[in-house]
Parts: C-alpha cells; structure tokens; sequence
C-alpha cells in the first residue's frame, strides 16, 4: 500500500527562527549568487583554463576575478558586480560564458541561472504544499517489491509503498516535518549506521538543497530547515558552505540493513510529468544477487522490518 502523508506546515520551524548567519526566514539571493560564484572560482587553478601562472605565491585560492573575467570575455568591472551578488540586466549570454569559464556542470550552471535572475515578484506566498496525484499512489503499491518514493522540495518524502519503508526506515511513524531526507542523514544517527556511504549521501542531500535555495529563497520554511540543520550538524555547515550543486538521476548506493544485511543497489530517479518539484526515485539489486533476496525479504516484512530500529 502506498502512503501519502499530510504533510503540514510545521509552526516551531517557522516561528523558532532566530536573527543570526543561517536563521533568515528567506534566502538572500544576492548572498547565494554572491559566494556561489566565489566558491566555483576558488576550486579552479590558471592551468585549468588554459592560462599560464607566473610566481609561486598567489594571496588567493584559485582563479583571480580578473583571470576568470578574461577567460569569460567580459570586463573585469562587470564581472566583479556580478560575484558581489548584483545579477541585476546580465545577460543569458553572458551567464553561459562565464559558466563556461568556471566549467560548471549543468545542475550548477541551472544553479546559477536561477540566482542571477530570481523573481522580482515582492510579497509571494510561500509554496504551497505538494500533493501526490491518485494516480502516483496506486502506481506505488503497483511496485510493491520494488522499493520506490516519491520526494519534493527540500527533500520532503511525499508518499512511498511498504518497500522503501522497511529498506530505508518508517516515514509513517516519524512526525510530518521529520519526513524529510536532509534531517534524516544529519540529524537520525541511524542513518550513519544505514547508509555504507553516508558522506556521499549527504553531500548528494545537500547538492539537492542548494538547487531549491536557486528556485525558491523565498520559501520559509526552507530557510527554516536550512537555519535548523547549520545549527545543529557541523557536517552540514561545512558541506552547505562549500556550495556545491547537485542534481542526481541514477547510481548506486550501499545499505548495512540491521535485519538484511548488506545491501547494493542501483536507483533511477525520474522527474515527474506535470510536475517538475517532484521525482520518483526506484531502487533494485543485481538479478539473483544477494542483495535480490535480501530486497524480497524486505518486502515480505514491510513496514514492521523498519519499525524497532529506525526511531534507536
């Protein structure tokens, strides 16, 4: 049976916002263009862009502006605006040469897009919540077996089936607000013990977060979670500072299930028709593996394989 939770606006998230770094109750997008770019220039070296590097000491990690201005074809004045977050006229074109000239891949070069020209619209509600078609659910029980999900921004889990249940732990039991995979990797220690690879699952997490803060900075309750998690995990302020984006469609993840053992499994995640904010995400282990049987035993647990470990 697949689930479709209610989920709620949460109250102490919104109104428990405090006034320091990290705690807004909206994303400033002259922030976010500002330190993405900075970050994007400090991981490049001259010899990464066909540039030759004179002296051995340079006061600044990576590029410097003007270096990446000449790389990008525009004046090192314009660019200069443009890193301290005034993304205001600038041109398409010229986002994709300096893009280019940062070599982005394409989720970040979406990324930047986004942040140099947000909605000027002032005064917009915040999102409303997402809702999962009929239609989505009974393909989700259809899938039984297969453990499969559906999640939305800020990497709320929207509905699942008894599969992904009992593989990834009881959504249903947990409060609506906690149905949430960026505080389920940094704050749920169980979560460390269930993913082999946690490190890069929350980096992958975090990738997903920075592409909302590109799409919605004025969303409150994603500067919420943002305010909550700088506040409470070391490893998630270290990994939001350093700006990376991500976007995921497909790899492989390794799972140390406390009832089924070792676990490798490959996901497909695919964008929703009629509703780009959402994706449904389907796991499955090499035929005749394993971790095959170690799936089908799940499945015949369900939701009650999850239950006793996923609240330790």
């Amino acid at each position: 049976m697949a689930i479709h939770p209610d989920l709620r606006t949460d109250p102490v998230a919104v109104s428990g916002l405090g006034s320091g770094p990290g705690h807004e109750r909206h994303l400033d997008p002259r922030t976010e263009l500002s330190e993405f770019l900075r970050t994007r220039r400090a991981r490049l070296k001259p010899a990464d862009v066909g540039l030759a590097e004179y002296g051995r000491r340079r006061r600044v990690p990576g590029l410097r502006r003007e270096e990446l201005a000449q790389v990008a074809g525009v004046s090192v004045a314009y660019y200069t605006r443009l890193e301290q977050g005034n993304g205001r006229n600038v041109s398409v074109e010229v986002l994709d040469a300096i893009s280019g000239a940062l070599k982005l891949s394409d989720a970040e070069h979406t990324h930047l897009l986004h942040l140099a020209k947000p909605n000027q619209q002032k005064g917009q509600p915040a999102p409303q919540r997402q809702r999962v078609r009929p239609e989505l659910l009974k393909l989700l029980t259809a899938m039984e077996g297969v453990p499969a999900y559906v999640w939305g921004r800020r990497t709320d889990v929207l509905a699942w089936n008894r599969t992904a249940s009992a593989l990834f732990g009881d959504w249903a039991a947990r409060a609506p607000q906690e149905r949430n995979w960026a505080r389920i990797i940094f704050l749920d220690p169980a979560a460390r013990r269930l993913f082999v690879d946690w490190e890069s699952k929350a980096s992958d997490v975090v990738g997903n977060l920075r592409l909302d803060a590109g799409l919605h900075a004025d969303d409150p309750l994603l500067a919420a979670l943002i305010g909550e998690l700088s506040m409470k995990s070391e490893d998630f302020r270290t990994l939001w500072a350093a700006h990376d984006v991500k976007k995921k469609s497909h790899g492989g993840m390794r799972i140390m299930h406390p009832l089924a053992g070792a676990l490798t499994l490959r996901y497909e995640t695919f964008t929703l028709p009629g509703d780009e904010e959402q994706s449904l995400a389907i796991y499955h282990a090499e035929p005749g593996s394993a971790s095959e049987e170690g799936l089908r035993l799940l499945a015949s647990w369900g939701a009650d394989a999850s239950r006793d470990w996923s609240a330790d």
